[in-house]
């Protein structure tokens, strides 16, 4: 059972990582909203390709936008953070009690 713990251990790693990496993603695009950033800049482009597909689905599920404030960044972060603090440190736990 050891090579399981040890497997689940790795994925929670890796989601952790990940999950930290794409909230300093979230809020990378939202400072950007706050200036006019060039849009040909291959940096734009890549951080609004990596968060515009979630942000589109959750606008498109929750069309709740309070003036000119757009509230998915928020959703996005609040469920980054849900699943760092349950899942991951599910996983973790669940981890160490098979190693």
């Amino acid at each position: 059972m050891f090579v399981l713990g040890y497997f689940l251990n790795a994925v929670a790693v890796v989601l952790k990582y990940a999950l930290t990496i794409y909230k300093w993603i979230v809020i990378a695009r939202v400072v950007l909203s706050w200036v006019s950033p060039d849009p040909g800049n291959q940096i734009v482009m890549a951080i609004y390709s990596v968060t515009e597909p979630l942000f589109y689905q959750i606008r498109k599920r929750l069309p709740i936008i309070f003036g000119m404030i757009d509230i998915s960044p928020i959703i996005v972060l609040l469920s980054i953070y849900f699943i760092q603090v349950f899942v991951v440190n599910s996983l973790f736990r669940l981890a160490s009690t098979l190693v």
